[in-house]
Parts: C-alpha cells; sequence; structure tokens
C-alpha cells in the first residue's frame, strides 16, 4: 500500500492522506482546551493544512509559527521529503522551542486586590484625579480665550481708535492664570499619582516576595529563577507606569474630547461636521495601525527578555563556561538573539516612523483644510478670526487626545496582563499545610526521630517513587548515616526530615510527634540545623552568614559557633577579620572555608538534630579532615543524621544505613556490615578501586 502511495501518480493521494490524518490531529489537541497561547499557533497550523489541501500543494508555512514539538514534528513530516531535511528539521526544533519559550497569559486581574492596595491611599488618589480633570477642562478653556486674543488683534486693523492695551489686558491676564493653573494643576497630578503608585507598586513588590517565599520547593523546582525575578521587577514595573498612565492620560484624554466636541459644535456646526467626517476614518485606521505596532512591540520586547535570559544564564553560571570554554557558543547564542531582536526593534521603527509620518500629514491637511473652509466662513461674515483659531486649536486637542486614548488602549492591555501575572503568584496558596502549631520545649526534647513506611515521589517526577515503605528508627544524641549509590534516596531522606516535601504514604515522627503538627518555623529554625553538600553564603560579612542561623545572637556567640566549627583561626587571619565581605555565594573563600562557615552557622542556633547532607563529599582530602573534626566537635549530644557518599566519613557512626533503590537492604554498624559482604562491603570495594585508578592516574 505505502509502496503504492510513493508512486509519481499516487503522490496527491498520499498528501491529502496525510494532510487529513494532521488536520485531524490537531482538532483533537484544540478539543483538549490547551492554554491561549499554544490554542493559537495550533490554529495557525491547522489553517495551513486546510489551505495546503485546498491548493494541492505541499504545506508552505514560517517553522517560527509552530509551538512544542508536536507541531514543530507534525510541519516537519509535511514539509521535508528527505532524512537530510527532517534531521535539519528536529535539530531545530530545540532552538525553536527555547526561543518561543511560550506561556500561558491568561492569569486574570485582581481588581478586588487593587482595590485593597488603593484604599490606603484613596484621598492622594482622589486629589489626583481632581487635578488631572482640573488640567483637562482647562485644556478646554484655553483655545476660547486664543480665540478672543486673536479678536483682539483682528480689530486693530479695521478700528483705528481702538486701545490695543485695554482690549487685550483682561484676556491676557485670563489666559496667564490659565496657563500658571495648568501648570500647578499638572505638577499636582503627577506628584500624587507619582505617590500613589509608587506606594501601590512597592507593597505588591513587598507581598509578591513574600508569597513567593512562603511557597513549597516543588514550585521552585518547576519555575525558573529569572522568571521569577522578572515578575518582581518587570512586570510591577509595567503595572505602576499602566497605572498612572491609565489614570492621568485616560481621564484627561476623555475629558478634553467630550469637551472640545462640544466647544467644536458651539464655535462652528459646519466645521465640526467636516471633521467629524474625517477623525473617524482616520482614528479607526490609527487604531488597527497602531495594533499591528503594539504586536510587533511585544514581539521585539518578548525576543529582548529572551536575549537577556541568556546572559544571565551565561552569567550566574560563568565557572561553568569557562570550565567547557564555551565562551564563543555563549557569546555566539546571545549575539543571535540580540540580532534576532534589532530586526524586530528595526521593523518596529519602520512602521512607527510611517505611523507618525502618516499622522502629521493627516493634522497638516485638517489644519489646511479648516483655514480654507473657515476662511471662506469668514468671508462670508459667519466667523471671525479668533473663532478660526479656537475651532483649530480644539480639533487638534480632539485628535491628540483620541490618538492618545489609541495609544493609551496597548498601555492598559500591557498593564492588565503584567498585573495578571502578579497578582497570580500573590494569589497563589502553598499545598503544604503548615497550619501545625505544636514547640517542644528545649528541655524536654530529646531528639528520637523515626521514618514509618514513608513513600514518596517528587511532584515534578509523581509516577518514580524515590522511596518505598521506607521505615527507620534514629536514637536520640546517637549519629545515624544513610549510604547507597547516587539515586538510592539519601538526600531525599534528609529533604523530607526538614519537610520540604510532605510524604506521600507514612509518616514522620519526631519524639513521637508527627512533623505536620511541628509549627514549621520553629521545626526549621530551632529544632533542625541542616549542613548540604554545598553550602551558599550571602554576600555580605562572615560575621552576617554565620548570624543567619540566628539573628539575634551576639558577637559572643558568632565567635563561640566560629571555634566549634574550627573556623575562627582562618577568619581571624582575613585583614577585616569577620567583617569580611564573602562575595556571591561565598566565591571569595575556598571550599573547606565556606563548609566551616556553614557549620558555625548551624552550630549558632544550637539545634538538637543535625543534619549532615554528604558534608565533605565536595572538599579535597586535607580540607576533609579538618571539616570532619569540626562536624565531630558540633555533633556531640546531638541526633545527627549523614548523608554520605564517601564511606570513610561514616565508619565511626553508631548505625550505618544501606539504601538501594528507596529501600533499606541493610544496616548495621561498620564492621558487622562488612562482614555481610553485601551492597556495603561492594560499596567499599567499588571506591578503593577508584581511589586506587586516580592515584595511577597521579
Amino acid at each position: 500500500m505505502w509502496q503504492l502511495l510513493q508512486t509519481q501518480s499516487c503522490k496527491v493521494a498520499r498528501q491529502r492522506l496525510l494532510l487529513s490524518k494532521s488536520n485531524a490531529y490537531i482538532t483533537n489537541i484544540l478539543k483538549a482546551k490547551p492554554n491561549n497561547v499554544f490554542k493559537r499557533h495550533l490554529s495557525d497550523v491547522k489553517e495551513g493544512l486546510e489551505n495546503s489541501a485546498k491548493s494541492n500543494s505541499y504545506l508552505i508555512c514560517s517553522p517560527w509559527k509552530l509551538c512544542t514539538g508536536v507541531g514543530i514534528g507534525l510541519a516537519a513530516r509535511l514539509m521535508y521529503k528527505d532524512s537530510s531535511a527532517l534531521c535539519k528539521a528536529q535539530k531545530n526544533t530545540r532552538i525553536i522551542q527555547r526561543r518561543l519559550n511560550i506561556q500561558d497569559d491568561s492569569a486574570k486581574f485582581d481588581w478586588k486586590r487593587l482595590i485593597e492596595y488603593l484604599k490606603p491611599h484613596k484621598w492622594l488618589l482622589a486629589a489626583a484625579v481632581a487635578s488631572a480633570l482640573t488640567v483637562a477642562f482647562l485644556n478646554v478653556y484655553i483655545p476660547a480665550m486664543l480665540g478672543t486674543i486673536v479678536n483682539v488683534l483682528a480689530g486693530m486693523k479695521s478700528n483705528p481708535t481702538f486701545d490695543f492695551i485695554d482690549e487685550i489686558k483682561l484676556p491676557a491676564l485670563k489666559l496667564v492664570s490659565l496657563y500658571i493653573g495648568q501648570a500647578a494643576f499638572t505638577f499636582l497630578y503627577i506628584h500624587l499619582l507619582s505617590q500613589v503608585g509608587e506606594k501601590v507598586a512597592c507593597q505588591m513588590k513587598q507581598d509578591l516576595f513574600v508569597s513567593i517565599l512562603q511557597q513549597d520547593m516543588a514550585f521552585f523546582d518547576r519555575e525558573r529563577t529569572g522568571e521569577l525575578v522578572n515578575r518582581l521587577t518587570v512586570d510591577v514595573q509595567d503595572f505602576k507606569s499602566s497605572f498612572k498612565q491609565t489614570i492621568s492620560g485616560g481621564l484627561r484624554a476623555i475629558t478634553q474630547v467630550i469637551g472640545s466636541a462640544v466647544s467644536l459644535l458651539v464655535i462652528s456646526p459646519h466645521l465640526t461636521a467636516l471633521t467629524m467626517v474625517c477623525v473617524p476614518s482616520v482614528v479607526i485606521g490609527g487604531t488597527f495601525i497602531g495594533s499591528l505596532l503594539r504586536k510587533l512591540s511585544r514581539e521585539a520586547q518578548s525576543q529582548v527578555e529572551k536575549a537577556t535570559l541568556v546572559a544571565e544564564e551565561a552569567i550566574s553560571n560563568i565557572r561553568t563556561v569557562r570550565a567547557f570554554a564555551g565562551e564563543e557558543n555563549e557569546a555566539q547564542m546571545f549575539g543571535n538573539e540580540c540580532e534576532a531582536a534589532a530586526d524586530l526593534s528595526m521593523e518596529l521603527g519602520l512602521g512607527v516612523g510611517l505611523f507618525q509620518a502618516g499622522t502629521n500629514l493627516f493634522l497638516n491637511g485638517m489644519v489646511l483644510g479648516t483655514m480654507f473652509l473657515g476662511g471662506h466662513l469668514m468671508s462670508t461674515g459667519q466667523m471671525s478670526a479668533g473663532d478660526v483659531m479656537a475651532f483649530l486649536v480644539n480639533a487638534q486637542t480632539v485628535q491628540r487626545s483620541v490618538a492618545q486614548l489609541s495609544l493609551l488602549f496597548g498601555s492598559v492591555v500591557k498593564g492588565v496582563s503584567a498585573g495578571g501575572r502578579v497578582f497570580e503568584y500573590i494569589n497563589m496558596v502553598p499545598q503544604m499545610d503548615s497550619s501545625g502549631t505544636k514547640t517542644i520545649k528545649y528541655h524536654e526534647f530529646r531528639g528520637d526521630i523515626e521514618f514509618k513506611n514513608v513513600t514518596f515521589a517528587y511532584p515534578t517526577r509523581p509516577d518514580v517513587n524515590v522511596l518505598r515503605n521506607f521505615t527507620l528508627k534514629l536514637p536520640a544524641a546517637r549519629s545515624t548515616a544513610i549510604v547507597g549509590s547516587s539515586g538510592s534516596g539519601k538526600s531525599t531522606a534528609a529533604a523530607l526530615l526538614e519537610r520540604f516535601y510532605d510524604i506521600d504514604r507514612g509518616q514522620i515522627t519526631i519524639d513521637d510527634v508527627d512533623i505536620k503538627d511541628f509549627d514549621v518555623k520553629w521545626l526549621r529554625g530551632r529544632a533542625l540545623g541542616l549542613i548540604s553538600q554545598e553550602p551558599v553564603l550571602f554576600a555580605t560579612s562572615v560575621r552576617e552568614n554565620i548570624r543567619y542561623g540566628k539573628p539575634d545572637a551576639s558577637d559572643d556567640e558568632v565567635y563561640k559557633a566560629a571555634m566549634t566549627a574550627n573556623a575562627h583561626e582562618f577568619i581571624s587571619g582575613f585583614p577585616e577579620g569577620y567583617d569580611t565581605l564573602v562575595g556571591e555565594r561565598g566565591m571569595a573563600l575556598s571550599g573547606g572555608q565556606k563548609q566551616r562557615i556553614a557549620i558555625a552557622r548551624a552550630v549558632l542556633k544550637n539545634p538538637p538534630i543535625l543534619i549532615l547532607d554528604e558534608a565533605t563529599s565536595a572538599l579535597d582530602s586535607a580540607s576533609e579532615k579538618v571539616v570532619q573534626t569540626a562536624l565531630e566537635t558540633a555533633a556531640k549530644g546531638r541526633t545527627v543524621l549523614v548523608i554520605a557518599h564517601r564511606l570513610s566519613t561514616v565508619m565511626n557512626a553508631d548505625l550505618i544505613v544501606v539504601l538501594n533503590k528507596g529501600r533499606i537492604v541493610e544496616m548495621g554498624t561498620h564492621d558487622q556490615l562488612k562482614k555481610l559482604k553485601g551492597y556495603y562491603w561492594n560499596l567499599i570495594k567499588q571506591q578503593d578501586q577508584e581511589t586506587e585508578s586516580t592515584s595511577r592516574a597521579l
């Protein structure tokens, strides 16, 4: 059958069959109600398929119209007939997906919350609105005074006995007072709106940051850091700008359109009729062109953001880039994104130039037409020179105001979209229940930990159980080590004890109390101390990094914690001692120094339970010995859970637990497990072979 379809005489039949199947496939996807952007792009593909079927030609459409591997793979099979072209299309798929980076923009704007933000500033907002309306009324009244002055000037020629000073004094004073009032109220509404906008934006930014900090760890597993920072900065800024423009420009423009339109009718119905014929058609055309320009502007802005993300990713991972000599590749990627952004911006500049040129041409044509018809009406005695002047200024006011409203519409859409994304995260409720309130007094705290038939899968991988029926007792004031190969679930056990995630089934207890019943802040802030494989220090002083575990700690407590962590000596050797800045992520320190500062940070809050998550695996042998000594000192009298890859660090543990694929396969002391010659013995043998191979290579 397929051989028959591949013959020259059946190419059209084969094409129609493929197009029919592909069209039905996309129709089924659209029925599943994908997000708006995905739906729009799939609709474009569907339209292309239908057009191809009608014209009996192969599908011809831009790959940039396609979004996701489904659409691109579908189009590739229809567009490319040989294997080399198909491979090229598949290679471009990843680039297209990355550049499109399509997101669902359907986040709803929360008007109720916006009103709550505005309530504390309602009087400032009311004063700003009143000032903006006053400016609009003054702008409507000013042309009438200009017309009066023009009539005075015109009367000088026809009346030789005309006293110019007496006649022009009053209109001139009125006009000056109008200009002063316009300036004063303009300053007032801009100043007041700036205060309201900045205060609302500041509160929104704080609430958004607090909401992000309160989200579950699964949220941070899904979201990109750059996207979160973008919502904190760009989206809030876009909303603030749109809010101020809408209140000031929108109210002023609407008032000026209504007021000036009434003035035009009063001055000359004939000229008004001419204006009403011309203005709507131009406004409609301008609105259409403006919508196209706004769309192009959004595309250009989106492309700029993509270039920024490439730069941000490269700079934040500069050590990895440098280690793999990836500077040229990153520069090329950034250059490609910048060139794409520049092309879009140049297209936007061309469109804006044409739009502005057309607008100026229309304005000048309207001025000429008004003067021509106005001159004719003056010659027949139906209008005075001042009336023509007032009409001309009012007509231009109407046109500018309508154009401003057209442009303002795009700003409103952008602001509502940005505000919707901000409110989406502000209103996001963590799925983890953190309503527990129980605490244990320090002198009553024993530190007995028990995992009871725990089964857990990460929210981002719900089909893969990392732990299965995991049962383990950690006796108080003893050290328990969990070892195993990578991916066996060692670090997951530590994360669950910290309650970074909630388990799917089973129970975890501390002193016979379910950790879900504890106050989460107390559990992490007082009961547990975590020292991870790669401790992250903040870009501040050594003192503040240690004090992070207990912000109200005195300097003596900081020094004592540093001594316990075997860090006081090298810290004192710094030129600025404890006030030395560690740099971003502690880059100014060695791995061993960072780890000992992290130990001091954990020790400072004096937790009854200490979790060591591969705390020495990233260190060299010399640093490992120093840090191991500090850990042994810090662990005295505490319940210790050690997650280890290097078995040499757990030989002295009271209990060693061996994990394999989420299950406990062996338990005992170091000597007991060696005698079994099972998993633990094989791990020791494997590490000894790796150490021997490394020694030979050196």
